[in-house]
């Protein structure tokens, strides 16, 4: 009976997670389909004419497509290279006899830490000195510090967890260092490995302060587009808004299921 108890607290539990966390993202999607009168009442309505004009004003923006191009061509970009470079070095690290591993795992870490405004004006500097501010050079190395760091440091601990059992297996049948990483190690931890790339993915297509303190308007990423329809008129365009926020969720979603669906496919290969 105490255990029937105990595993019903646990699920209502889930359940009301589950609704706090999936209720804004709901909330966002039917204000984007209200008029804005429909959104101020004070009482909320659930009964309402949907309308498409809230996506219809965020997509015919022409500053939109050039932020959703920029936005695709930095982040991409960064976490292409965050991972080529972040995997490995994780492995290396994890495996490998490192002169002070610890204090360069404390050393990834603590990049974690820094505010953004603590480093923002530094990086203004150094961009501006170089003739490079607002370019999308500039956001690619700036967002490859954070992809590279995340990506190291949640996969030394993948690679730390792995049976050694099976790289010695490998080495016996011949597999040298880099065919045990690539044909071994990266397949067996391929699954934990891709929730790092996505949490770093995600980290940096939303992220906002660099953005706004990196670009003027050349290079701008789709948050900080999204963040200026604020200013649009006197009244906040709470529609616009609640549609920027929905469609600014739709890359990482699709992004997910690609990589879910790429790495499924290279896995049945093997």
């Amino acid at each position: 009976m105490g255990r029937l108890i105990s595993r019903s607290t646990i699920l209502l539990l889930g359940v009301a997670l589950a609704v706090v966390a999936v209720f804004p993202v709901l909330w966002a999607v039917l204000n984007s389909l209200k008029n804005l009168l429909d959104i101020v009442t004070p009482t909320p309505r659930f009964i309402f004419t949907p309308t498409l004009d809230n996506y219809r004003q965020v997509i015919s923006s022409p500053e939109v497509l050039i932020a959703l191009e920029n936005s695709s061509v930095i982040v991409g970009t960064a976490v292409v290279l965050g991972t080529l470079l972040g995997v490995p070095a994780a492995y290396v690290i994890a495996r490998f006899h490192v002169p002070a591993k610890r204090d360069i795992q404390f050393f990834l870490l603590s990049l974690r830490f820094l505010p953004p405004v603590a480093i923002a004006i530094p990086l203004i500097a150094i961009w501006v000195d170089l003739g490079l501010y607002d370019t999308r050079f500039s956001m690619i190395v700036t967002y490859l510090l954070t992809t590279l760091s995340t990506i190291t440091w949640l996969s030394i601990p993948v690679f730390q967890r792995m049976p050694r059992e099976i790289e010695e297996a490998a080495t016996l049948d011949g597999y040298g260092p880099y065919a045990v990483f690539w044909r071994i190690a990266l397949p067996t931890c391929g699954n934990t490995l891709l929730g790092g790339i996505i949490f770093s993915f995600v980290l940096v297509w939303n992220e906002l302060m660099m953005g706004l303190a990196l670009t003027s308007s050349r290079s701008a990423t789709l948050p900080v587009v999204a963040s200026a329809f604020t200013s649009l008129g006197q009244e906040v365009p709470w529609g616009v808004i609640n549609a920027s926020t929905v469609l600014l969720a739709l890359p990482p979603i699709i992004f997910v299921g690609v990589l879910i669906r790429l790495l499924n496919s290279m896995l049945k290969g093997k």
